[in-house]
């Protein structure tokens, strides 16, 4: 199990809920439900629905975008439609939300996860990004702009740093099963064991350490190749399998290497560091 980097939370454009001051949590969680109800009404193609969602001047500022109201509700509308004949289209995953917002203008940034098969017949994640710019008029939140790209590699191993954090927290077996490699080796930070993909998938199902807060800083990817270098450092909180308090502090290395389109973890080591 990761319990040497529990949680990924990136610098600045990766802080968790980086909010303003006048932006209480009743209204992102509104904003959160306006930028999925927009999702749900482009994969159906609800011109209806997107006719209210985008503002009159909306426009799409993405590099492969450009379109008005009326091209981008044209696009949904076809979209979808090839969708609907495609059983086996791509199927879009909106999450790791960060919104900020005054009483007239919000904005909204998340990541976009969409699987597809790539040359070889395998399952492989496509990750972009999107920025969201909404004003609220007589009082409806509108969209008037969007900027949506793809990730690069660093951006994503960073996403997935904070995967890893979530999936610890949450004890997501299934997530060491989907992303870590075969023959992952990872050393423990407390105990300087080594550890197999089969013996951290045992330990998060029966270990009794409960992480309740975590965070990782400076976080740095270097990269070449299909190999990637990602360290930094990590902070945590909870209670052990006897239920005593734990803080940690600790400087970790994670090593992934892309696989058939998808990063895997194939390596993990932790160093505490004394306060």
């Amino acid at each position: 199990m990761k319990a040497l980097l529990p949680l990924a939370i990136l610098a600045v454009t990766f802080a968790a809920s980086s909010v303003s001051a006048q932006c209480p949590p009743a209204e992102q969680a509104a904003l959160e439900k306006f930028d999925r109800d927009w999702g749900v009404a482009s994969e159906t193609g609800d011109a209806a629905a997107l006719g209210k969602i985008l503002a009159d001047d909306f426009r799409d500022l993405s590099p492969d975008g450009g379109d008005d109201k009326a091209a981008n509700i044209a696009a949904n509308v076809k979209g979808a439609a090839e969708r609907r004949a495609n059983p086996d289209a791509p199927k879009v995953v909106l999450d790791n939300y960060i919104i900020q917002c005054s009483a007239v203008s919000a904005t909204i940034t998340h990541r976009a996860t969409i699987d597809y098969k790539n040359a070889q017949g395998m399952m492989a994640p496509f990750y972009r990004r999107s920025v969201h710019t909404l004003e609220k008029r007589n009082g409806q939140w509108q969209v008037v702009a969007t900027l949506a790209a793809p990730m690069n590699d660093a951006d994503a191993l960073r996403y997935l740093e904070r995967d890893w954090a979530a999936a610890d927290v949450a004890r997501d077996v299934s997530w060491i099963e989907k992303n870590y490699a075969d023959d992952f080796v990872g050393v423990s930070s407390r105990t300087g064991k080594f550890s197999s993909k089969a013996d951290d998938l045992a330990d998060m199902k029966t270990n009794k350490n409960i992480t309740a807060t975590a965070r990782v800083a400076d976080v740095n990817v270097r990269k070449e190749g299909d190999v990637a270098v990602v360290t930094g450092e990590y902070f945590a909180s909870g209670k052990d399998d006897k239920g005593a308090d734990f803080a940690r502090h600790i400087a970790f290395t994670d090593v992934w290497k892309k696989k058939d389109g998808r990063w895997l973890v194939w390596s993990s080591q932790g160093t505490p560091i004394a306060e």
